[in-house]
């Protein structure tokens, strides 16, 4: 992701690298923030860089980036233009592309995580239900829904994938996508 801001009467190129995987040993999400291609910071995720005339907004979710803003001093937001070759950048240029196939795969995505989230916490409410302190204040719950394995793991399937969907279209809701944040 990046952003051209002055600094002392030239642009210069911020560029921001995630590394979604985390380091190998500890798993931690670290940010790099590079200008004009040399690396000035990094910082655990989320992160906040400052920078000439404001700060670097990043954090990421469990599937992909979901916030890299430039906030400018006085408040107004900016989200940095993604690399043309990453995820983000290719689904983005589809976006443009295509904006009816795009909307209709967002739609799509939003549906999936629904059902797929909705249908299996709707499940798991009846095993949580018999927890003994749960059970005792609350009573417990029967699921009216009975899936089997396979239709269950491709619900999950399908709600990472729509997840996954998101995230590569920066898109992010407090209610849809909130376990999915960092």
């Amino acid at each position: 992701m990046s952003i051209p801001l002055p600094v002392d009467g030239r642009h210069v190129l911020h560029t921001i690298e995630v590394k979604h995987g985390g380091d190998a040993q500890t798993g931690v999400v670290t940010a790099g923030l590079y200008l004009d291609g040399q690396l000035r910071a990094q910082s655990k995720v989320p992160a906040r860089f400052p920078v000439a005339h404001g700060h670097i907004e990043v954090r990421t979710s469990q599937v992909g980036l979901r916030r890299c803003h430039f906030v400018a001093d006085d408040g107004t937001e900016r989200r940095l233009d993604p690399d043309p070759k990453s995820a983000e950048g290719r689904r983005m240029r589809f976006a443009h592309e295509h904006p009816l196939a795009s909307g209709f795969i967002g739609a799509v995505s939003v549906l999936m995580l629904l059902i797929g989230v909705g249908l299996n916490m709707l499940q798991a409410a009846g095993p949580i239900s018999e927890i003994p302190l749960l059970a005792e204040k609350f009573g417990t719950f029967e699921s009216p829904l009975h899936l089997p394995v396979w239709l269950n793991l491709a619900l999950g399937f399908g709600a990472v994938v729509g997840a996954m969907e998101r995230a590569m279209g920066m898109r992010h809701h407090w209610l849809l996508d909130g376990g999915a944040g960092t």
